[in-house]
């Protein structure tokens, strides 16, 4: 118990007791006493002081370099902001442009325009020459079959059948070769045209479709022909061809018929009904009879010449993806 009580009264070691007594007999001062010590914290103020000093002759100096640089951003801000400007400005020119084209075209009064445009943008039959593509399964190809495909990388099956991307390459090897129109098993090709897959089948315009599959494309034939399979959609065949055993036959023809695409209208306005002429105050007597004109003509009020039209072309998707010309 006496150890207790005397670590309890006595709890600092009388060594360190007297350790503080002897600093608090030398002063509360903590500077350095001797000539070395003072000399050693004059050394480190001015190394400090140094540090501090180049610190700011540096942030100085940096100063005009770093507003160089913003005047630099913002004269390229200002730049392609009026590259922009002018940009909108030709838009805004070409969009004055086509509505002068359209209005001089509805001006013609007859309709060629609008059938020429129904039969180049599908909504229309056409007939012409071009070129025949017939697009099959390898031989002895099926549902489940034995040929290796490394065109599985997308997903797609390992057997030697036709891919819906297959047939996307060859339609666009064809527009790519100035086609004017395509179709395919029957079904007319538009902007708004889809091929895409469904398990095993293609569909084109959410619409199934069986092999064979039978390209039909309007153009000049030889030279149509010539330009596809240096194309990259021939090329593409010709590799899944001998590759894969996928047989396909291109042929010019003469003449051929591609009928109109489903689900897709055309509509064309016609010019706006001329303004009503103006009654006059009182009612002139009607002129005498002439030998020269009808007896009894009366005037009629002159249409006006601001009379505007446009042409608008309405549609319905039917489906997303895929080959457009």
């Amino acid at each position: 118990m006496s150890l207790l009580t005397t670590v309890m009264e006595h709890s600092l070691d009388d060594g360190y007791a007297e350790a503080a007594r002897a600093r608090g007999a030398e002063g509360s001062s903590r500077l350095p006493t001797t000539a070395k010590g003072r000399m050693v914290l004059a050394l480190g103020l001015a190394l400090a002081t140094v540090v501090v000093t180049v610190g700011a002759v540096n942030t100085h100096a940096a100063a005009p370099v770093l507003a160089k640089e913003r005047d630099a951003l913002v004269s390229r801000v200002n730049e392609a902001n009026a590259a922009v400007d002018a940009l909108q400005r030709q838009v805004e020119e070409d969009r004055d442009e086509v509505e002068r084209a359209q209005e001089a075209a509805l001006q013609t009064g007859d309709d060629g325009g609008a059938a020429v445009l129904a039969a180049r943008t599908g909504t229309g039959a056409i007939t012409g020459p071009g070129v025949k593509l017939v697009i099959d399964d390898a031989s002895g190809s099926g549902s489940g079959g034995n040929v290796s495909d490394p065109r599985n990388g997308g997903g797609y099956g390992k057997n030697g059948r036709v891919k819906d991307h297959d047939l996307q390459y060859a339609v666009n090897g064809l527009w790519l070769a100035g086609a004017e129109a395509v179709s395919v098993n029957g079904q007319r090709l538009t902007a708004l045209s889809a091929i895409r897959a469904a398990g095993d089948a293609i569909l084109v315009d959410n619409r199934p479709l069986v092999p064979p599959y039978t390209v039909l494309a309007i153009g000049d034939g030889p030279r149509l022909s010539q330009a596809f399979q240096d194309n990259e959609g021939g090329r593409y065949l010709k590799i899944i061809q001998d590759s894969y055993g996928i047989r396909s036959t291109l042929s010019t023809q003469k003449s051929l018929t591609l009928p109109a695409a489903v689900g897709v209208t055309l509509r064309v306005a016609g010019p706006e009904p001329s303004a009503e002429p103006s009654p006059s105050p009182s009612p002139s007597p009607p002129p005498p009879p002439s030998s020269s004109g009808s007896p009894g003509a009366a005037r009629s009020g002159t249409p006006s010449k601001s009379a505007r039209s446009t042409a608008k072309s309405t549609s319905t998707p039917t489906g997303t993806g895929a080959a457009t010309p």
